[in-house]
Order: structure tokens, then C-alpha cells, then sequence
């Protein structure tokens, strides 16, 4: 089973630093370059640049009133998310759909009542 992550290239957990404006500032990115490569693939579906969906991603993190003292986790879990999503099934895997173009209040009602508790049925015994 590990020889899978083993084996892969080195260059896919090697980090990188990208410099972006937010806010009007310039700010330093770090990531692996994996998680560089799954965010631009979310950038290109919705015709953005990387900058651009990541200044969009905090910007709308903010205004939903999340903290991101750790913007870097945030946006591993934004790729990771997107991945996740595509097993599920509810964001396609063709690139040529937007993103935006999915109904997300759909999607997270569905990941909502799959992750709500099942009721258990009461065995009482006669």
C-alpha cells in the first residue's frame, strides 16, 4: 500500500512559495506543489487565475466570518475538499464544468444529512 506514496515523485510534496495581492497587500503563499496544482485546476474551471481564486477565497472566508489566522491550512483543505467532492460524486470530474455553475446549497445539504446521526432503533426486549 505505501509503495503508491512512496514511489511518487518527490516534486509533489516539495513546497513552493507563491506571491499574491490581498487586500492591496502582497502577501506569501507556502504550499506543496500538489496542493498548487489542484488549486489552479479550480481556478481554470471557473476561468480565474490562481491569485484570483485565492484572493476570492479569502475574501469570501472573511465576509462568511471564518478566522484565517491559518490561510495556508485553508486552502489544503479547499484542495483536499475539491477532491473529496469529485469521489462523492457532486462536483463532476470533466474540468470543462464550472464550479459555480453547481448548486452548492444542494451539495452541502447532502453532505449535512449524511453526516447527521442515524437514528437508532430502540430493541427493547419482550
Amino acid at each position: 500500500m505505501c509503495k503508491l506514496f512512496i514511489q511518487a515523485d518527490p516534486a509533489r510534496w516539495e513546497s513552493s512559495t507563491r506571491s499574491l495581492r490581498i487586500q492591496g497587500m502582497v502577501t506569501s503563499v507556502r504550499l506543496e506543489n500538489d496542493f498548487w496544482d489542484i488549486l489552479t485546476e479550480v481556478a481554470r474551471r471557473d476561468a480565474m487565475t490562481l491569485p484570483r481564486l485565492i484572493a476570492r477565497l479569502y475574501h469570501e472566508a472573511l465576509d462568511a466570518g471564518h478566522d484565517l489566522q491559518n490561510f495556508t491550512s485553508f486552502l489544503r483543505v479547499c484542495a483536499t475538499r475539491y477532491l473529496r467532492l469529485q469521489l462523492a460524486g457532486d462536483i463532476p470530474r470533466r474540468t470543462d464544468v464550472p464550479i459555480r455553475t453547481l448548486d452548492a446549497d444542494a451539495i452541502l445539504a447532502r453532505e449535512a444529512s449524511a453526516a447527521a446521526p442515524s437514528p437508532r432503533a430502540c430493541h427493547h426486549p419482550d
